[in-house]
């Protein structure tokens, strides 16, 4: 068996999926989104595939010393077609909020302050763990000085909008944690363009403070990160299922076996004639195929099992911390040298066993750092927060007001 290989692919599917299935016997996972409960399968889905992506990477890495995306047109697509629908699924979630609020006020607080919550904890977990992986394959030692290496910390610290330098001068930077950290700049400027975006679809009830903020993001991001349109587009293409799902036709069933048919046809010509998810027709075949599933088909109710949706609830983890793992596994567990002479089946073999690992560990850090801090996130009374703010800012003033007079 070689890491190219499709079974290679389809063999930790199944690992992870009674991994996750054996998991979620004991340790359920409530969603109480079951109107799409559709894209909680894809997420699923997607985040493994991810994994194995990187997984096949990590072959070719330990070969020729390059990070390249796999020589296989199927591994290839599990990393990026896979990231070019998580961006669709942010855009149609969204645009639905804004689609969905026509005739109300956007409260721009809650949504950013969901989104900080939801995002933030688990980043400055994995990125701490990086951090300490970069000073153990450093032998603790400090290569450059304490505020270049601030600078360096504070650029993965933020999401790398401001770059992604090697940390302590090391060269395993980007590759601890397999680079997925990439896709999440983009996923901010989404957020912050949301005001901007809102102009259009709600034309009033935009508020004039994030929509300056968001004015700001963006050009600052403009001028300080190259903005790739093809990922733009895969914004785009989940931007236009909440339109259709509002306006379009009500009668079609869209969750009939032709167009479960229609997703496998299109998904079959994007492996067999496209190598990369950048290509214009391959973009337009995998919006397609995310807005049939919007639209409500499962594939043949492959996208409705719990256990998949179970995959999905852990994702982000799943995402973030898979490559920290294949990183420990290949260079502290065997070194990657010895790593590096592995036979292909055997390689196979280590990421089957690493694959039960990272279903676990992810479960754990969703259990642990991100459910908390999203319920904590819903907690939270911005009104009654505001008004202790204001009752604090009063309270410097009467005493600055005492001290001036006494």
């Amino acid at each position: 068996m070689h890491p190219l290989s499709p079974i290679f692919a389809i063999i930790i599917y199944g690992i992870a999926f009674i991994t996750a299935y054996v998991i979620s016997l004991k340790y359920k996972i409530i969603n109480t989104n079951v109107r799409y409960e559709s894209i909680d399968g894809l997420r699923g889905f997607l985040a493994l595939g991810v994994f194995i992506h990187h997984g096949a990477i990590w072959h070719q890495y330990l070969q020729t010393n390059r990070w390249d995306s796999p020589k296989s047109n199927l591994l290839s697509h599990l990393g990026q077609t896979s990231v070019a629908f998580f961006f669709m699924i942010t855009a149609f979630l969204f645009i639905s909020k804004l689609v969905n609020a026509k005739d109300k006020k956007v409260d721009w607080n809650v949504l950013f302050l969901s989104r900080f919550f939801r995002l933030v904890p688990m980043y400055f977990v994995s990125i701490l763990a990086l951090i300490i992986i970069v000073f153990i394959v450093s032998n603790w030692e400090l290569w450059v000085g304490i505020e270049t290496l601030a600078k360096q910390i504070f650029c993965w610290e933020t999401f790398t909008i401001f770059g992604d330098p090697d940390i302590n001068e090391n060269v395993y930077t980007n590759i601890i944690n397999a680079g997925v950290v990439w896709s999440l700049p983009y996923e901010w400027l989404f957020y912050f363009s949301l005001p901007i975006i809102s102009l259009f679809i709600l034309r009033k009830n935009t508020s004039i403070f994030y929509l300056i903020v968001s004015l700001v993001f963006v050009y600052g991001y403009y001028k300080i990160k190259y903005i790739d349109p093809t990922h733009l587009f895969s914004f785009l293409g989940g931007a236009i299922s909440p339109f259709l799902i509002k306006y379009g036709p009500k009668k079609i069933q869209y969750n009939s076996a032709i167009f479960s048919l229609i997703i496998l046809f299109c998904f079959a010509g994007i492996i067999i004639f496209f190598y990369n998810s950048g290509d214009f027709v391959c973009k337009l075949l995998i919006i397609i195929i995310f807005n049939l599933i919007v639209l409500g088909n499962n594939v043949f109710g492959i996208l409705k099992s719990a256990t998949l949706k179970f995959l999905g609830e852990i994702s982000y983890s799943t995402y973030l911390i898979h490559g920290i793992i294949l990183f420990i596994v290949m260079y502290f567990t065997y070194g990657l040298q010895e790593a590096a002479n592995l036979s292909p089946s055997k390689y196979c073999i280590i990421i089957f066993v690493t694959t039960p690992f990272v279903v676990s560990i992810s479960f754990l850090t969703y259990k642990t750092i991100e459910k908390p801090f999203m319920d904590y996130s819903k907690r939270i009374n911005l009104d009654k927060v505001k008004d202790q703010f204001i009752v604090i800012l009063k309270s410097w003033g009467f005493r600055m007001k005492s001290s001036k007079n006494n």
